[in-house]
């Protein structure tokens, strides 16, 4: 990169690195979790025989493409923000899907598709009538992105690299987001990071903090459990405080105790959204990081970030899935009529 390209005006406003996977949600209960020793609520990841065995045993589903970072760009591209995303998916039908459904949201996605008995990603999600989701993941093709497969200029060309956490704990994709993460502040743009899941975590605090320390991220996002985990620290405000110091931008929801944001060591607070009904809580926490970006690239204040962030993932618990159906554009221009 030249000098005068380093800093260059950005051609797209977000471009994530995440898990290329296709959910399949169906309404469920506590017994049929209960049968097949599923944790209400939480995330685990699960092998190929797994996910054909709960598959066949789920109740009438539906199949839509997902996976943590491409859920935000699709609420990014509703507020009408300019994306790209980079993930694996196997050239299978479900990978037809998922690339024909995120390209029909004018998202550019140009990773090359992988051959061979590696099929692409799934998310197995049961909801019960208490709107919990019980998530069980094949990572699939996804797990082997390759650094290869990065287009470094796309990367390069976004005001903003967004990466997905999930997306950390295989080998390979790791490699290639730390391969990202230099690209883009060798471009001069932010890095944002979200900390997708407590296991996550577990297995890998150090290079999270390490990323941290060494000034790696710009804008990071996370839930109350997932900060505090990060922290090593039981106390939400302390958790926060801690490392909001380390991060410019540090952002961290609480489900109905609405959201926290500290930006460069202010701290604001905004409550959730109202909603009708909730009835599915997935893609909550990847909506929200679409609204507080959003507004973030449009340069509004910390609180109409806040805000839109808590009214867009308003809108995507209020119905099933993880992609909005209602119209970003008209909440985010009512919102701050």
């Amino acid at each position: 990169m030249t000098a005068s390209a380093s800093v260059s005006a950005p051609t797209l406003d977000v471009v994530a690195i995440g898990n290329a996977i296709v959910d399949v949600l169906a309404r469920s209960d506590d017994a049929f979790l209960a049968e097949h020793a599923l944790t209400k609520g939480g995330m685990q990841l699960i092998d190929a025989d797994m996910a054909e065995a709960l598959y066949a045993d789920m109740p009438q589903a539906k199949e839509i493409s997902g996976g943590s970072a491409a859920n935000t760009l699709a609420g990014l591209a509703a507020l009408g923000k300019t994306c790209g995303f980079i993930g694996q998916v196997n050239d299978d039908q479900l990978g037809t899907v998922f690339a024909h459904d995120v390209r029909a949201l004018g998202i550019r996605f140009d990773t090359p598709a992988m051959t061979g008995d590696v099929p692409t990603a799934r998310c197995l999600i049961l909801v019960t009538p208490d709107a919990q989701r019980t998530m069980n993941t094949f990572l699939g093709a996804s797990q082997f992105l390759p650094e290869a497969a990065l287009d470094l200029d796309m990367i390069r060309s976004a005001g903003i690299l967004y990466l997905e956490g999930y997306l950390w704990d295989p080998q390979q994709p790791r490699a290639a987001m730390r391969a990202a993460i230099d690209a883009a502040r060798g471009a001069g743009r932010k890095v944002a990071f979200t900390l997708s899941d407590n296991f996550v975590i577990d297995r890998h605090r150090a290079d999270f903090l390490d990323l941290i320390d060494h000034g790696q991220i710009d804008i990071l996002f996370s839930n109350e459990g997932e900060i505090q985990s990060l922290a090593q620290i039981d106390d939400f405000d302390k958790a926060v405080a801690t490392m909001a110091a380390k991060v410019p931008v540090l952002v961290s929801t609480r489900s109905e105790k609405g959201a926290v944001a500290i930006v460069d060591g202010m701290r604001y607070e905004a409550p959730a959204a109202p909603v009708a009904q909730i009835i599915d809580t997935t893609g909550a926490g990847d909506l929200f990081a679409a609204g507080f970006l959003a507004a973030h690239i449009d340069g509004r204040s910390v609180a109409d970030c806040l805000a839109l962030g808590a009214a867009a993932a308003a809108e995507v618990i209020s119905h099933w899935g993880a992609r909005p159906e209602d119209d970003l554009g008209v909440i985010r221009d009512r919102l701050f009529a």
